[in-house]
């Protein structure tokens, strides 16, 4: 569970932190309808860019930000629609859009949701601790930020593998910047950097996305219920069929969750690289889906409420990324009768996005769906963070050429099988819960009881973790009248 037992010292320095730099929290209530936003920091955003290092960007965190770089206010949900004409299927697939949070990415808001209860609880002191970020990527960014706009310092850790543009960014965001050895898959050793910061600093405390209740929370309460308005939008006589994501530190999967709590008869699949099959062959290898697939199971992977895995070949993704943002593969697209307003805003898709949409039309093709069918899925972030890869494959490939676009459109594209495909039975379910073993109790000591918790108090030990929104909302919301600033600012307007 998340504690939220007060250390009363501790929140007192933080309440003065908060007030000396015009730190505002946010409640899960305002990220999930910002329309509960008082007026007088919506009016302020709109000398503010997304990006922007100012702590009102904290009123950001939300799938609903008006799609611009700066001074937007808030409407819908942002998301995309898939057509027939590049999926290749009949079914709807629709995708949300991380672009346009804070960072470029939806991992902003996991990290609130680790970050934020230890703060306005006083058990994390920015006075004097340094929250650690381990990361395979947009985690890392995402708690650099947050930690900046919160007055707190920050560690991160990810992979030297990694895209040039996140250690660019991040030398200028976080306090401390480490790269560990490999790739996107070498989660240990990035829990073995966390080990050794524990040993010999006594002012750390780290935030493992893997295994922080928080991350699964914000998923299921923001997430979810950005979900659920696409699908008051866009349901009308059809049928929701289910969310397919890719796991990585599964926290996005808790969307599943609530969904299936208000649809109970769709499913949750989850996906994963073909060359790091950890829940499909409890195998390993390392892949170029940055942000995916990680050689364990996650401890706040909710297996017994997966119903699907799908493996996805990096080598598709690897290509998509050329036909969706080389001239010669949109021309190619646009023949092929693909809207030309949907291939402008292809680049809304990263890697990761890429292998969501792969994983939904294989979840499509699986289960023969139809004209009537939904499918849900994320874009956790937009090729603004991988321009990078495209120059490499530039320079090692040579220009992309028409010919290419069609190999590509064809193989890569429409020519996706069903193939890697597991679905779950009760044992299979069971065999993947099984996996956290190794990882998590002979590596990092937790508690053999808590694990069998999660099978076989299913569903109350997760349902418990759902029930602490608004015990967390209080404590935001009694933490911001102390600092005293929400009410200045009420008072002002």
């Amino acid at each position: 569970m998340i504690d939220l037992t007060r250390n009363e010292e501790r929140l007192q320095r933080t309440v003065e932190r908060a007030r000396e730099r015009g730190i505002i929290i946010p409640t899960f209530a305002q990220m999930r309808d910002p329309n509960q936003t008082p007026t007088s920091i919506v009016d302020k955003l709109g000398d503010i860019g997304l990006w922007d290092l100012h702590p009102l960007n904290l009123f950001r965190i939300t799938w609903h930000n008006e799609p611009t770089a700066h001074g937007g206010g808030y409407g819908g949900v942002n998301y995309v629609e898939f057509p027939p004409e590049l999926t290749g299927v009949p079914a709807r697939i629709i995708a949300l859009v991380g672009k346009w949070f804070p960072t470029g990415a939806h991992k902003v808001g996991a990290t609130f949701g680790c970050l934020v209860p230890r703060l306005v609880t006083g058990q994390f002191d920015p006075t004097f601790h340094k929250a650690v970020w381990p990361s395979t990527g947009n985690y890392c960014r995402g708690g650099a930020y947050n930690s900046n706009l919160l007055g707190c310092e920050s560690i991160a850790i990810l992979p030297e593998e990694m895209s040039r543009e996140r250690f660019e960014w991040l030398e200028a965001i976080a306090g401390e910047v480490i790269a560990t050895p490999g790739c996107e898959s070498n989660v240990w050793e990035i829990f073995q950097k966390c080990i050794e910061l524990q040993s010999t600093r006594d002012n750390v405390m780290i935030f493992n996305q893997f295994d922080e209740p928080g991350n699964h929370l914000w998923h299921y309460e923001v997430t979810g219920h950005a979900m659920g308005e696409v699908l008051d939008a866009e349901l009308g006589e059809g049928r929701y069929a289910g969310v397919v994501l890719t796991s990585g530190s599964a926290g996005t999967m808790g969307c599943g969750d609530y969904l299936k709590e208000i649809h109970p008869g769709s499913k949750l699949v989850v996906s994963e690289a073909l060359q790091c099959p950890t829940l499909l062959e409890n195998g390993f290898g390392g892949h170029r889906i940055e942000g995916i697939g990680d050689k364990h199971v996650p401890w706040i992977h909710n297996a017994r409420n997966t119903d699907m895995v799908t493996g996805i070949d990096d080598e598709d993704c690897i290509r998509l990324i050329r036909l969706f943002n080389e001239d010669a593969g949109r021309a190619y697209l646009q023949s092929r009768g693909v809207p030309t307003g949907l291939v402008e805003q292809l680049d809304l898709l990263g890697i990761s996005g890429i292998a969501n949409t792969l994983s939904a039309i294989k979840f499509a093709k699986y289960y023969e769906l139809t004209g009537r069918d939904v499918v849900l899925t994320v874009l956790t972030d937009s090729m603004e963070l991988y321009q990078s890869r495209l120059d490499e494959l530039n320079e090692a490939h040579g220009p992309y050429s028409e010919t290419d676009a069609a190999i590509d459109y064809n193989a890569h594209l429409r020519g996706i099988k069903t193939d890697h495909t597991l679905e779950l039975r009760h044992q299979d379910r069971k065999r993947i819960h099984n996996l956290k073993y190794f990882t998590w109790i002979e590596q990092l000591g937790k508690s053999v009881d808590e694990l069998d918790a999660q099978w076989y108090d299913y569903p109350d030990y997760w349902d418990r973790i759902h029930a602490m929104v608004p015990k967390i909302d209080e404590q935001i919301e009694a933490f911001n009248e102390q600092v005293g600033l929400l009410a200045e600012l009420r008072g002002a307007g």
